[in-house]
Order: structure tokens, then sequence, then C-alpha cells
């Protein structure tokens, strides 16, 4: 699954740069995550780095995206060619 923000994110910055596909933007009112680009981290890390380091644990699983280990690693392999 990709990941999404939901609306308890307080914007404070730290996913962003944590990210290694670049698929954490400022959206209009929150943080935002592209699910074409979301891999969970797949291919870079053992778990999302954002998740890990989000200070209210407003990062959850996409219900919209649902997405399994070997679609996540096809997509990391898109992503990264």
């Amino acid at each position: 699954m990709a990941l999404m923000i939901t609306d308890d994110c307080i914007n404070c910055d730290v996913c962003e740069p944590e990210c290694p596909n670049s698929a954490i933007t400022q959206g209009a009112e929150i943080y935002e995550i592209d699910p074409a680009s979301c891999t969970e981290c797949v291919g870079h890390f053992d778990e999302p780095q954002c998740v890990s380091v989000c200070p209210v644990d407003c990062i959850i699983t996409d219900p919209e995206n649902e997405e399994s280990n070997e679609e996540l690693t096809e997509k990391y392999n898109r992503l990264t060619a």
C-alpha cells in the first residue's frame, strides 16, 4: 500500500526530507504523499522512513491505494530505472 498523511499532520517538516522517492510534498494545508511515487521505502529501507520520524503518528496506509510487497518492489524498480 502507498501511505497517506492524515489531517492530524502538524506540518513539522520532518517527513519530506526522509522520503527517498520525493513522494512527499507540501499540500494546501498539510503534507501529502503521491501514491504513484510512494513505495513505503521498499527497495531503500526496511521500514517507511516518514513513519519512523513522524512525531504525531499521522502517516498511515492508504486504503485507496493497496499494493502488495511485490507491486511496491515493481514500482521501486520503475522509479529507479
